[in-house]
C-alpha cells in the first residue's frame, strides 16, 4: 500500500497565489466599447425625452399681458388706476426705495431698514411718467395738460382724491356713470390716456418705444398697480 503524503500550506503561500491571479493576463472575451457612442446615445434619449414630456406635460405658454388688453378688457379698472398714479396712491407710488423716498414705506428688519440702504436707484413720479409724460408724445396733447400743470399740488390731490372718491360709488366703476363733482382734468387725462392704451401705444411711450422696449419697468408697474393683472390667475383656474 502505497502512502502519498502532502505537504501542508503554508499560510503565506495563499496570499501570494493571489496575487500572481491578479498579475496575469486576462484569457476572456474582449469586445470594444465605445464610450463617445454610448454618451451621444443617452445625450439622444434624455433630449427626445424631454422634448416629448414638455410637449404633453410642459408649463402653457400664455401670451403676455399687455396694457392695451387691460385697457380694452378692463377699461375701469384702467382708470382707477390712472386716477391713482395721478394722485400718488398706488402701490408704486407708496412703493418706497427704490423707486421713490416716500416716508415709512420701506420695509425693515428691527431697527434695521435694509430697502433703504441701496437708495432711489430708479426714481418713478407715478404721476409724471405713467399719465402725463406719455400724454405729452402724443402729435395732439390735450388740452387738460396745461390745466393739470397749472395747478398746485393740493389742488391735484383735491381733484384725484374727489374722482377716485367718486369712481369707486359709481355702478361697476364705470366711468361714464360718475356723479357730477369738481374732478378738475383729471376725467380728461384718464380718458386721453385710456385711448392711447387702447390703440397700443403706451407701453411704447412708457417703455421707450419698440427700439428701446427691452425695459418693461415701467408698463409692469403700471400694469401692477391696478386689480386686473392680479385677478388673472384666478380667472383663468
Amino acid at each position: 500500500m502505497t502512502t502519498i503524503s502532502r505537504r501542508p500550506t503554508s499560510g503565506r503561500e495563499q496570499p501570494k497565489r493571489s496575487r500572481d491571479l491578479d498579475r496575469e493576463p486576462w484569457r476572456g472575451a474582449v469586445r470594444e466599447y465605445d464610450l463617445v457612442k454610448e454618451l451621444v446615445y443617452a445625450l439622444v434619449v434624455v433630449g427626445l425625452l424631454t422634448v416629448g414630456l414638455a410637449a404633453v406635460v410642459g408649463s402653457p405658454d400664455d401670451a403676455p399681458v399687455t396694457l392695451k388688453q387691460w385697457a380694452t378688457t378692463a377699461p375701469s379698472d384702467f382708470v382707477a388706476t390712472a386716477t391713482a398714479e395721478l394722485g400718488g396712491t398706488s402701490d408704486t407710488a407708496q412703493y418706497g426705495p427704490p423707486y421713490n423716498s416716500t416716508q415709512g414705506a420701506s420695509q425693515t428688519l428691527g431697527s434695521i431698514d435694509l430697502q433703504s440702504l441701496s437708495g432711489v436707484r430708479r426714481p418713478i413720479d407715478t404721476a409724471q411718467d405713467f399719465v402725463v409724460g406719455p400724454l405729452e408724445k402724443l402729435p395732439q396733447p390735450p388740452a387738460a395738460l396745461a390745466v393739470w400743470n397749472a395747478a398746485n399740488d393740493a389742488q391735484r390731490a383735491a381733484w384725484t382724491s374727489a374722482y377716485s372718491d367718486a369712481l369707486s360709488k359709481a355702478p361697476d366703476g364705470d366711468p361714464a356713470k360718475v356723479a357730477p363733482g369738481d374732478y378738475g382734468p383729471v376725467p380728461a387725462l384718464d380718458s386721453a390716456l385710456l385711448a392711447m392704451a387702447q390703440k397700443g401705444t403706451l407701453e411704447g411711450a412708457l417703455d421707450g418705444g419698440t427700439q428701446a422696449g427691452l425695459d418693461r419697468t415701467k408698463s409692469v408697474l403700471f400694469l401692477g398697480d391696478g386689480a386686473y393683472f392680479r385677478r388673472l390667475p384666478t380667472a383663468s383656474i
